[in-house]
């Protein structure tokens, strides 16, 4: 079965338009906020997928990012993405 990947697009500081895709979104019960994880599938110098995350809200026909401006916010959405990677390992060592 294929999983639908969600995208959308961003205009970038030089006005170009670059496609983005949706990783995960969560509410944080902690904030009350909704969170959204993408990338743009670059790479940084250590090979690395770039991820990026900031707020949203999802009952906005027209979505506006929003950013993420807590180190607490940050906290929690790095203990996410290091519990999907390890997941991720775990999967791949099976």
């Amino acid at each position: 079965m294929k999983e639908e990947t969600m995208t959308f697009k961003v205009v970038n500081d030089e006005g170009k338009e670059i496609e983005c895709e949706v990783l995960f979104t969560f509410e944080s019960d902690e904030t009350k906020k909704n969170y959204i994880v993408y990338t743009d599938n670059t790479i940084d110098e250590e090979g690395n997928t770039k991820v990026y995350a900031s707020i949203y809200n999802p009952d906005q026909d027209e979505t506006k990012l929003l950013p993420i401006e807590t180190e607490k916010e940050w906290k929690i959405i790095e203990t996410i993405l290091d519990e999907l990677q390890n997941d991720a390992k775990g999967e791949e060592n099976k």
